[in-house]
């Protein structure tokens, strides 16, 4: 009776132990896949949230870049503008100085000149020299065309009036032309009116 008991006893005592150990593999285990599922959870929530973090700065990095494009665009809009207004300056300044310079050679240009009427015709043949010209001959030449001394005006062709009231002034002494009025004097003292006038309308016709 003594070993049965002692028996049940030894056997319950394994048992025990055995069910001891089983139950605390099963808890390690159990443990174990706790542990396990909840750092997946910990690292499926960690990766999420780093996708969510990288989505997000993405999105930003992308509003800041369309910002960056934008202000771009706008400065050179702006640049854009101000060139071309300062090409307008620039091309208005050039016209106004094309139009000064230009009125500037318009008023600098000499004026054509007026018509005047035809010079009378030249006569074939030169008209005879009346004997009170003889003593011109001497310094105005036979023509009237010489300069006497070298110091008078050709006195061929002047205007017949014009040479009738020179001869006068010389002959009355009060006209005195390149310092020869005594020399002209002498040589016309002499001369009536008739004569003067002969010689003054020869000499227009020259």
């Amino acid at each position: 009776m003594k070993n049965s008991t002692l028996l049940s006893l030894v056997t319950a005592t394994v048992l025990f132990t055995a069910c001891g150990e089983e139950t605390q593999k099963a808890v390690a285990e159990v443990n174990t896949t706790k542990v396990a599922e909840a750092v997946k959870k910990d690292t499926v929530h960690a990766v999420e949230t780093a996708k969510i973090k990288i989505t997000e700065m993405a999105e930003e990095a992308k509003v800041k870049a369309k910002k960056m494009a934008d202000q771009a665009a706008e400065k050179a809009a702006e640049a854009k503008v101000a060139a071309a207004e300062k090409a307008a300056e620039a091309a208005e300044v050039v016209k106004e100085k094309a139009e000064e310079v230009a009125e500037s050679a318009t008023s600098e240009t000499p004026a054509a000149p007026e018509a005047t009427e035809a010079p009378a015709a030249v006569p074939a043949t030169p008209p005879a020299s009346p004997a009170a010209y003889a003593k011109c001959k001497g310094c105005h030449g036979a023509n009237g065309k010489t300069k006497a001394l070298g110091k008078s005006a050709v006195i061929a062709g002047q205007d017949k009036e014009a040479l009738i009231t020179s001869l006068n002034e010389y002959k009355a002494g009060t006209k005195n032309v390149a310092g020869m009025g005594s020399l002209m004097t002498a040589q016309v003292a002499t001369m009536s009116d008739e004569e003067i006038e002969a010689v003054a309308e020869y000499l227009s016709q020259i």
